[in-house]
């Protein structure tokens, strides 16, 4: 999938285009199924399926003090977007200025004549231009204007949740993981390094890792079972964990924490800058204070024989479904 970051870094004459809009935080099942159908559009019109986005999102410019803590980063929703199988991804750069772009210039200028669109995908409560001034039926109307039709989708609904950015927000920030899968389409999960400053030398000889602090969006505070993968590529690692996210009030400590207990743990390469992503699959119980260290180290263990269980049931799960296939 190629990236561009501007209508100015399209080739000339790149096109025609069947385009799907939107933020796509998360990427989730909702966005993919609208990308599905557009890339269908793409191939009956011989045309290249493009997603447009935003950055930074757009409530980060116009109401920054309710703007939401991300599902996905830049760099981790390129990557969804590119496993969808689009020919390429639009970023296009949200300033105070764009904002202020009218709806009929954005379906002109924009759509027709900076991307070339005969055919624009959208859900159907979709609001563009200045003060989200235009819908879709305004954008139905425009198209009819400017030579591209427009489809609109209905908002999709699992386990009778609505399929949205902001509801999954909600699933996580409650510690409802199961849920949060669902409406994703894979499990919840974050990219970040190890902490700065735990002593981190050219090897990891100890089975915890704490995460750099990470300002988007974290579950809520409580114990996890995850799963930690290390480094990239060929090269990468992954162990099975539990995850404390909290203030580890047990030591008085006031200062959260990410921290992640590996389970199969062998020494592995680590720095400073090691890629880590940590999956989150399902609470197991709310961060407490114990009376004593000893306590809390009996509820870890109990936590670690919960999260083993968990994984070896997973293992048989996928032992049987591999068998009747």
């Amino acid at each position: 999938m190629r990236v561009f970051r501007s209508l100015d870094q399209l080739p000339a004459g790149y096109g025609p285009t069947v385009i799907a809009i939107g933020n796509f935080d998360g990427v989730h099942c909702g966005h993919r199924w609208i990308i599905e159908h557009a890339r269908s559009r793409a191939r009956d019109l011989n045309a290249k399926c493009i997603a447009v986005t935003f950055d930074p999102h757009p409530v980060r410019v116009l109401r920054p003090d309710v703007a939401p803590r991300l599902i996905t980063t830049m760099p981790e929703r390129l990557r969804l977007l590119a496993e969808t199988g689009l020919d390429a991804t639009v970023v296009l750069p949200f300033t105070e200025e764009f904002s202020h772009l009218p709806a009929e210039v954005f379906a002109r200028d924009v759509l027709r004549q900076g991307l070339h669109a005969v055919e624009v995908h959208e859900g159907d409560s979709f609001r563009f231009g200045y003060q989200a001034q235009a819908g879709i039926h305004e954008l139905i109307a425009l198209g009819h204007e400017y030579g591209f039709t427009v489809a609109a989708h209905h908002l999709r609904t699992v386990r009778g949740f609505p399929v949205s950015s902001s509801q999954i927000r909600q699933r996580v920030a409650a510690g409802d993981m199961t849920a949060a899968r669902a409406l994703l389409g894979r499990p919840f999960s974050i990219l970040s390094k190890p902490a700065r400053g735990r002593g981190i030398g050219a090897e990891q000889t100890v089975p915890t890792i704490n995460l750099a602090p990470y300002r988007e969006l974290l579950p809520a505070i409580g114990v996890y079972i995850t799963r930690m993968k290390i480094g990239e590529g060929p090269a990468a690692l992954t162990f099975n964990s539990v995850t404390n996210a909290g203030n580890r009030p047990t030591f008085g400590a006031d200062s959260f924490a990410v921290e992640s207990h590996l389970l199969d743990f062998h020494p592995v390469p680590l720095t400073e800058e090691t890629p880590l992503e940590l999956t989150f699959l399902k609470r197991i119980r709310e961060e407490k204070r114990f009376p004593s260290p000893g306590a809390l180290k009996a509820q870890i263990l109990r936590d670690v024989a919960y999260a083993m269980r968990y994984f070896h049931l997973m293992q048989v799960l996928s032992t049987a479904k591999n068998a009747k296939s």
